[in-house]
């Protein structure tokens, strides 16, 4: 049975505090899951499983060497994210290098990550038109909160700018530029208010914003 872990919202400004009533899984594979005896994509940290090959359904999606990961340094992922191993070592970085010094011990330090995206063929917003978005190469992964080991939920559209958790937020989105070339959030435009997206994208500097 998946281990249940309860999630308490942060007051929000001008009101009282959420209680999330639903509480998230934390996914259990139903494959093989590499452990810190070998390591998927080469690193013990990353726990999840190699999946079979993605064919796009459109030109430009389709992910050949995907990876479903559950699990990075030790923080669970709220379902799984099926992703390439170039972005699965990113997001390991990231939460090691980043997202924990930023919680701190705050709430008992980071226990999940909200996914809200992984892989998905589609265009860029989904938009129509517009070219086809890094999540239809495996490359990008979307970040709705950071939960923390006692339940609290620092959640990207409320918490952004609040006193209670604006700071670890900021300090987390920073980190991210460095291990991953895209970063995009609240401020960057309409479509990305109430989340981080972070991908690899190949063949250019970084665009953080």
């Amino acid at each position: 049975m998946p281990a249940v872990v309860p999630v308490r919202a942060l007051p929000v400004a001008g009101g009282p505090e959420v209680i999330v009533q639903a509480a998230f899984r934390v996914p259990q594979s139903k494959g093989p899951v590499t452990g810190r005896k070998g390591g998927l994509c080469g690193d013990p940290e990353i726990l999840g499983k190699a999946i079979p090959p993605i064919l796009g359904k459109v030109k430009g999606c389709g992910l050949d060497d995907g990876v479903s990961v559950i699990s990075v340094a030790g923080v669970a992922l709220t379902q799984p994210a099926s992703i390439d191993c170039t972005t699965a070592r990113a997001l390991k970085d990231w939460v090691e290098g980043g997202v924990k010094p930023a919680v701190g011990r705050k709430g008992g330090g980071v226990a999940a990550l909200q996914i809200a995206a992984s892989y998905s063929c589609r265009p860029r917003n989904n938009q129509k038109g517009a070219r086809i978005s890094e999540h239809g190469r495996g490359r990008a992964v979307d970040v709705a909160a950071i939960i923390l080991a006692d339940g609290t939920s620092l959640s990207v559209l409320k918490g952004w700018g609040t006193k209670a958790a604006g700071k670890t937020l900021a300090a987390s989105r920073k980190a991210a530029c460095g291990p991953f070339n895209t970063v995009l959030g609240p401020g960057s435009d309409r479509f990305h208010a109430d989340h981080f997206h972070l991908d690899t994208a190949r063949g250019r500097g970084a665009y953080c914003r």
